[in-house]
């Protein structure tokens, strides 16, 4: 019967007791599972530059990259040179290209011949001379169930022009939808987000969207400036249909004269739940203007944070940089760090972060923060949760005399019979989905399915960066 009743109110927000985790990944990119630790600490990983690839992704602003089933993706803001129009953004010299990689590394770009750019339709540009949409045109692969094939990608684009928009007419200034059935061919919607007349100005930035698993709808990540200190910022809306969005709510997550020039807010590929933002920072005057205007001396960096299906605020649990500028005097130029739209895997126990200069960078799967502990041995015990599967895999790195152990305790704090701490084997060595066990003949872990417990994990010179309950290692 207490079970019946915890998966009853599985969502309910004045659950109590157990946190429903399922067999989902939990990382530690917040503490919303964290009930206390002692001798453990939070570690933030810096991902690692990857060799050059011989053929990278251009150097270029708002790169989105998709895995799909076959391949990788990528879409950015290009330029035609050959135009003679008014420069700026929005303006009509702005393009859309597209490029394709089997591996995530070398990349290739087809020529389409869809748009003539430059005197020649010989390029793999996709859109073209659409002022106003193509500044930040960022695409996704749409994952609801039932989705029209024609639909499968989408994409919101929309830039309102310069100026306080508090004095203007904001009527089709707003965020219009696309949709293609291959991310190359697309064809323009309606305007889905309009503007609203009380901000002073948004969208002028890369304006993220997806489907969330999680939520059962889709949802915006979008560009705002904070009031009264016009800080560049993030707010949320959210859609069941991609037509109607309910009323935007700013998610605030600047620190004191902070700017977030982007969220590159996505749901993490291997739990949905969590959705992980790369934030570009934009500190006036401390770039290279490289002998122009003091206005191009800017400085910009990558932040982690993330935020949970559902909520409204972001969690920083680190307000450092994840990635820094470093040694190359172009890094340090005006707005010259962003990274793509998406954080995917490329290898067994790797994942990859696109910069906008065409470096990639890499990270073991999961590796955004660990709960490390050091030669002194230290314990983390989680909040009341409530899991469903028979074995628990840890994603971990020890050293050679480091170890990680787990016991699994009710709501009092203590053990439950076969799976006290002195009965579970020692793990240790490196591996993303490494299964832990438990000595005694009684410890059947599927019997604690579905009852509310807690996880006391003690750790030695080990890093933990997530686990997960389940029946086989994903």
């Amino acid at each position: 019967m207490i079970r019946v009743i915890l998966f009853s109110v599985l969502f309910c927000s004045t659950l109590v007791v157990g946190q429903p985790i399922g067999s989902r990944v939990e990382l530690f990119v917040d503490q919303s599972l964290v009930e206390s630790m002692e001798n453990v600490e939070l570690h933030l990983h810096q991902p690692v530059k990857a060799p050059r690839p011989k053929s990278p992704l251009p150097s270029n602003h708002y790169i989105t990259v998709i895995k799909a089933a076959d391949k990788f993706q990528a879409w950015w803001r290009g330029y035609d040179r050959s135009f003679t129009g008014k420069e700026g953004s929005g303006s009509g010299g702005e393009t859309v290209c597209y490029a394709e990689s089997i591996d995530g590394h070398e990349w290739h770009f087809p020529e389409l011949g869809l748009c003539e750019v430059e005197g020649s339709v010989k390029n793999n540009v996709i859109l073209a001379n659409r002022p106003q949409f193509l500044h930040n045109f960022v695409p996704f692969l749409d994952i609801r169930p039932g989705v029209a094939n024609e639909r499968k990608y989408k994409a919101l684009a929309g830039h309102p022009g310069p100026g306080n928009k508090q004095t203007m007419d904001v009527t089709g200034r707003g965020l219009y939808s696309f949709f293609s059935p291959d991310g190359i061919h697309w064809e323009q919607g309606n305007e889905v987000i309009p503007y609203r007349q009380e901000w002073r100005h948004a969208f002028d930035s890369a304006n993220v969207s997806f489907w969330s698993e999680a939520e059962k709808q889709y949802v915006c990540y979008f560009r705002t400036w904070t009031d009264p200190d016009n800080l560049r910022s993030v707010s949320r809306t959210t859609s069941k249909d991609f037509i109607k969005w309910s009323d935007p709510v700013a998610m605030n997550p600047n620190l004191p004269g902070e700017h977030l020039y982007t969220s590159q807010t996505h749901a993490y590929f291997r739990a949905p739940h969590i959705y992980v933002a790369l934030p570009t920072r934009y500190v006036k005057g401390r770039g290279d203007d490289a002998g122009g205007a003091a206005s191009e001396r800017n400085a910009t960096d990558i932040l982690l944070m993330s935020t949970r299906a559902g909520s409204e605020t972001y969690d920083r649990l680190f307000t450092e940089a994840f990635i820094r500028p470093g040694l190359s005097p172009q890094r340090w130029k005006n707005r010259a760090n962003y990274v793509a739209l998406g954080v995917h895997p490329t290898g067994p126990a790797e994942m990859s972060i696109y910069h906008r200069s065409g470096d990639r960078y890499v990270l073991r799967t999961d590796g955004f923060i660990s709960a490390r502990a050091g030669a002194k041995a230290g314990e983390l015990i989680t909040k009341e949760i409530v899991f469903a599967g028979s074995d628990l895999f840890l994603n971990l790195s020890t050293s050679a005399v480091g170890e990680a152990r787990v016991e699994i305790q009710n709501l009092d704090g203590n053990p439950f019979p076969g799976f006290e701490l002195e009965n579970c084997q020692a793990l240790f060595g490196d591996g993303v989905s490494l299964k832990i066990e438990w000595k005694s003949s009684d410890a059947d872990l599927a019997s604690l399915a579905g009852e509310a417990v807690r996880l006391r994990f003690v750790l030695k010179e080990c890093d933990l960066y997530s686990y997960r309950f389940g029946d086989a290692p994903n």
